[in-house]
């Protein structure tokens, strides 16, 4: 992950920060957290935190190869793709 400044910290950083960083939305990160999806957090109390080695780990296990994406195997209409 080349995000700028993600190697220039090692404090955790806020859910703002990281909606930054990985140009998401909060509304996304808060989401991904109640279904228990996207990356590792810290909760101190209220306040919750990322770490920057949890979000380079999580950006790299997301990284699709040959850029296709799969899409469970059926096409726009729904029917099942054969090879």
């Amino acid at each position: 992950m080349n995000a700028p400044g993600l190697h220039a910290t090692s404090r955790a950083l806020t859910e703002r920060e990281v909606s930054d960083l990985l140009g998401l939305s909060v509304a996304t990160l808060r989401a991904w957290r109640h279904r228990g999806q996207g990356p590792r957090f810290l909760r101190l109390g209220r306040a919750v935190r990322y770490l920057p080695a949890d979000l380079e780990t999580f950006v790299r296990a997301s990284v699709v190869e040959g850029g296709a994406e799969r899409s469970g195997g059926r096409g726009r209409d729904g029917e099942v793709a054969h090879p």
